[in-house]
């Protein structure tokens, strides 16, 4: 029986977008706010994980 390698690999469910009808327009800017300070969050994750690859690159190329 074939079956799929990514079956394997457990996924996250995707959050559900927020209800924004109920956000008055200071809670729609704190919520902005938040998702900025996310971003960034991971923006810098990214960079991170970029340069140990790099450097795992680097490394094993000698």
């Amino acid at each position: 029986m074939a079956f799929d390698l990514d079956d394997l690999d457990p996924r996250q469910k995707k959050p559900q977008p927020r209800n924004l009808d109920a956000l008055n327009i200071e809670d729609l800017k704190d919520y902005v706010a938040v998702l900025k300070a996310e971003i960034a969050r991971v923006e810098e994750k990214i960079k991170s994980k970029q340069s140990h690859a790099a450097a795992a690159a680097a490394f094993f190329k000698k």
